[in-house]
């Protein structure tokens, strides 16, 4: 569906493209790749989620990053051969593996947040005190309606019962 089918006037719908294809440019692979430092979407989230938690087992990092299981395993094993996090057995129950930052790997993690801070920092230091009121509504909008986006298309997991003899 284009702009005109969604019913905006052709000036916005020029404005949006020559916006996207300018973001496009300045974004170039160098500037990408110096924020997220060769991270995947996946990997950044699970360096928050270890940053915030310091030691997670392989269920928490499924259910965080909304992937299944086998899915974060995988995710998990890229990192572990990169040397960003460490595998260990759970004291209480050896069953359960922890992941957990390595050394390196907060290094990494220590360097994505200062990358994207000083982008951030850039952007948002240009902005007047009445333009930052107004980009803080602006997002608080922007997440509103991500929420609501996210609440329509949930749909619940279907729990499958094994019959046990």
């Amino acid at each position: 569906m284009n702009f005109k089918e969604q019913g905006f006037s052709e000036e916005i719908a020029r404005l949006v493209t020559d916006y996207v294809e300018e973001i496009k440019e300045l974004l170039s692979s160098d500037i990408w790749d110096n924020i997220f430092l060769n991270c995947t979407k996946n990997e950044v989230l699970v360096f928050w989620l270890l940053y915030r938690k310091n030691e997670v087992n392989m269920t928490e990092i499924a259910d965080y990053i909304h992937v299944p299981l086998n899915t974060a395993t995988g995710i998990i094993q890229r990192m572990e051969k990169n040397g960003l996090v460490l595998r260990t057995r759970s004291r209480e129950d050896k069953r359960v593996v922890n992941i957990g930052f390595s050394d390196k790997g907060m290094t990494q993690f220590e360097a994505l947040v200062s990358e994207i801070i000083y982008y951030v920092m850039k952007v948002v230091g240009t902005f007047t005190k009445e333009e930052m009121e107004l980009f803080y509504r602006m997002m608080s909008k922007v997440i509103q309606v991500l929420r609501q986006e996210h609440k329509k298309d949930e749909t619940p997991r279907k729990v499958r019962k094994i019959m046990i003899e």
